[in-house]
C-alpha cells in the first residue's frame, strides 16, 4: 500500500498526493481512442445502409425486368427488330431488343432462335445504373 503525503501548493492550500490514478494525459487519449473507435463504427454502419440501398435499387430492378422478359415471351408474335423503350412509374426505364441468332445452325430447321434482351436503367445520384436480362426463344420460322 502506498504512503499517501500531504502538501501544499503555492497558495498554502494542502494537496493529498496519491500514486493512484490517472493523469490528464492518460485520460485525453483514451479519449483519443473511443472517438476514433465511434468513428470507426459509424462509418461501417452508414456504408451497410448504403449498401442495403443499392441492393432494394438492384431487387427492384431485377423484378422490373423478370416481368418485362415475361411479357416478352408470353407474346406469340414475337419477331426480330421488335424493340420497345417504356417508363415504369417508379422510375425504371426499360429497353426490349430482339434479334436473330445462330442462323447458321437454324437455316435448315422450320425454327429460328431469337435473342432477346432486356436492359433496365435507373438513376440513383448522379450517374445511371443498370441491370441486363437475355435469353433465347424458338419460334417457328416465318415463311417469306
Amino acid at each position: 500500500m502506498k504512503k499517501r503525503t500531504l502538501s501544499s501548493l503555492s497558495s498554502g492550500l494542502p494537496v493529498l498526493r496519491s500514486g493512484a490514478g490517472f493523469t490528464l494525459f492518460e485520460v485525453l487519449i483514451a479519449v483519443a481512442i473511443l472517438g476514433i473507435a465511434i468513428t470507426m463504427v459509424l462509418q461501417l454502419f452508414s456504408a451497410d445502409l448504403r449498401s442495403i440501398s443499392a441492393s432494394e435499387d438492384y431487387v427492384s430492378a431485377a423484378v422490373t425486368a423478370e416481368a418485362k422478359m415475361r411479357e416478352v415471351l408470353d407474346d406469340d408474335q414475337l419477331s426480330e427488330g421488335s424493340s420497345s423503350s417504356e417508363t415504369t412509374s417508379d422510375g425504371y426505364r426499360t429497353t426490349v431488343s430482339v434479334s436473330k441468332t445462330l442462323e447458321d445452325r437454324t437455316e435448315n430447321l422450320p425454327v429460328e432462335l431469337l435473342n432477346i434482351t432486356v436492359t433496365v436503367y435507373w438513376t440513383k445520384g448522379l450517374g445511371e445504373k443498370s441491370l441486363t436480362l437475355n435469353t433465347m426463344k424458338m419460334v417457328a420460322r416465318q415463311i417469306d
